[in-house]
């Protein structure tokens, strides 16, 4: 970690301070923080994990089976409900921050970008968040972020692994907007009150696409599948889904039930 001045970075010390609050299977575990001769040598002690997501998908031989997805992201969403109700947003959600162990036990990491909120809750930074992450609100400048931040995260990350490539690659904040509105449709008043209000709403001329097309996307995905995407995919961030709404969602009760994703264990098992 790199020195600021008088001492160690304002964002180290936040995310160690956060780190040392979390307690959960599906969360990195910060083990201790060790200091060098000076203060610019400070190493973070984490619980060891073989694998991040980004990697395995990148190089595994077949894909994540559907079943496997399922307990994949269960188990990030176990995670990111333990995070919210703890009133932390973690801000970077992606594939490349979430880990896993030999034994199939996913956690997300890095916690450099997260932060500890209040109601009501005060302004951020909108530049947060990988771009084919991001939400619409922080792509249009809004500086009210709330947990639904990590939750349109998260639903790129499950499409993400269902369609095994990234579901909205873009190259540019205005590129990201086009391929949104591609998917999504076109948004307005009506279904995101507010969203012409925002700071750089006038700054964008948006193309007029009246479809939702995350059907065409996902053909082969079930009604509930489909369901729980467009829920985590709302414009507006006051109606997408929470971790507690997904992790009622009829799309993990049903078939294909959830299986391992031991990527090192061919004996696939139903987890947790």
């Amino acid at each position: 970690m790199d020195k600021e001045k008088d001492g160690v970075p304002i964002s180290s010390l936040r995310e160690i301070t956060l780190l040392l609050r979390l307690r959960h299977p599906n969360i990195v575990e910060l083990k201790e923080v060790v200091v060098g001769n000076h203060l610019e040598s400070i190493f973070l002690v984490m619980g060891y994990c073989e694998q991040d997501l980004a990697s395995l998908l990148e190089n595994m031989p077949t894909p994540f089976s559907e079943a496997q997805v399922k307990c994949i992201v269960l188990q990030v969403l176990r995670g990111l409900h333990y995070l919210h109700r703890n009133f932390i947003i973690h801000r970077d959600l992606k594939v490349s921050n979430l880990l896993m162990t030999d034994k199939g036990c996913v956690k997300t990491a890095d916690f450099g970008l997260a932060r500890a909120y209040g109601i009501p809750v005060k302004p951020m930074t909108p530049k947060v968040v990988t771009l084919w992450y991001r939400a619409p609100e922080l792509l249009l400048g809004s500086c009210t972020q709330t947990t639904s931040i990590d939750m349109w995260a998260l639903g790129c990350v499950l499409a993400e692994l269902l369609a095994h490539k990234p579901l909205l690659p873009g190259t540019s904040e205005i590129h990201q907007v086009d391929l949104i509105v591609q998917l999504l449709g076109t948004p307005s008043e009506n279904i995101w009150p507010g969203f012409s209000e925002l700071p750089l709403a006038s700054q964008y001329s948006l193309r007029k696409q009246p479809y939702n097309n995350l059907k065409h996307k996902f053909p082969w995905l079930s009604e509930a599948g489909l369901r729980l995407l467009n829920l985590l995919f709302m414009y507006d961030p006051k109606k997408r889904a929470t971790a507690g709404d997904c992790l009622e969602s009829s799309y993990f009760k049903e078939k294909p039930l959830r299986e391992s994703p031991r990527p090192s264990d061919s004996a696939r098992r139903v987890v947790g």
